[in-house]
């Protein structure tokens, strides 16, 4: 991987763990969901049409096929990681999530990109999901066991985190294809996807015209966050991907989890944050292992 695509992802990886900090924050539903989406179709308008809408013109069902498939899974991505937040601890969610992630967007690589990875991956992957166990309670874990509500707590972590990461690599997969191979541009890519979302998410989001106002009222600053820092980083990753092989920028973004345990721990207060902060440092050197693989 080239510097300038290294440092694209490490400057995207901080922007995603503060989203992810103030979609915990936030901790919204359906509503939150259509305002980001309308928010980053406002803010990111200018610098679309700044970059030329008239390609656009030219494209066919292939294009519009990917993005339209790009926008559901995120749609389910977003709403399963907020779920996630609600029911559990970012700190167990959000590496889980970015640490099964990776795994699957390599695999997907390797079948639909025709990339290719090497025995140290294997070592990448034992890394990973010690670090997983590590930041799910680690050997607290057992010593918890007589407390019913926290291992639900950390049970249902586990289980959205994990489904949240079989979107994360659905998306990375449909969206590096449409940059490496069909060559649409990376910001077209996000702020398409997130246009696309606005249809999806309005009839669930508009049962409630009233709710919707009021959660517009009281959540609007993490949405603007949200709406801001969430396309900076994605757009980021996916230049990056232009770059370098996407198996090996899809781990590499991972070293988010580092940030997020941090801020999880510190700014949230949630518990075991050295064993947690232990944990995100094996995944991160589990996906080095990957991308460097």
């Amino acid at each position: 991987m080239s510097p300038l695509a290294l440092a694209l992802v490490l400057v995207a990886a901080l922007c995603h763990a503060v989203w992810n900090l103030a979609a915990k924050k936030a901790g919204g539903g359906n509503h939150f969901v259509l305002m980001g989406s309308l928010l980053v179709t406002v803010l990111w308008a200018p610098l679309v049409l700044w970059l030329g809408v008239q390609g656009m013109a030219h494209w066919g069902w292939l294009e519009w096929g990917l993005l339209a498939s790009s926008a559901v899974v995120h749609v389910f991505y977003f709403r399963t990681l907020l779920h996630g937040y609600q029911v559990s601890d970012l700190t167990v969610v959000y590496p889980v999530a970015r640490g099964s992630g990776p795994l699957l967007a390599s695999v997907g690589a390797v079948i639909v990109l025709g990339e290719t990875l090497s025995l140290v991956s294997g070592a990448g992957a034992l890394a990973v999901v010690c670090g997983v166990f590590l930041i799910a309670g680690g050997p607290g874990l057992w010593r918890r066991a007589q407390d019913p509500a926290q291992r639900d707590r950390v049970r249902r972590g586990i289980g959205w985190g994990a489904l949240t990461g079989g979107f994360i690599a659905a998306y990375t997969v449909i969206d590096g294809y449409a940059v490496k191979v069909v060559l649409i541009s990376p910001i077209l890519v996000d702020y398409v996807g997130n246009v696309l979302r606005v249809p999806v998410m309005a009839p669930f989001a508009l049962r409630d015209p009233a709710g919707f106002v009021r959660a517009c009222r009281a959540q609007w600053r993490p949405a603007l966050v949200i709406a801001i820092l969430g396309p900076t980083s994605y757009v980021l990753v996916l230049y990056a991907v232009t770059m370098a092989p996407l198996s090996h920028v899809a781990p590499a973004r991972e070293v988010s989890m580092l940030f997020a345990a941090l801020l999880g721990g510190t700014l949230l207060g949630e518990g075991d944050r050295m064993l947690r902060l232990l944990g995100a440092a094996c995944i991160a050197l589990g996906v080095a292992g990957l991308a460097i693989g």
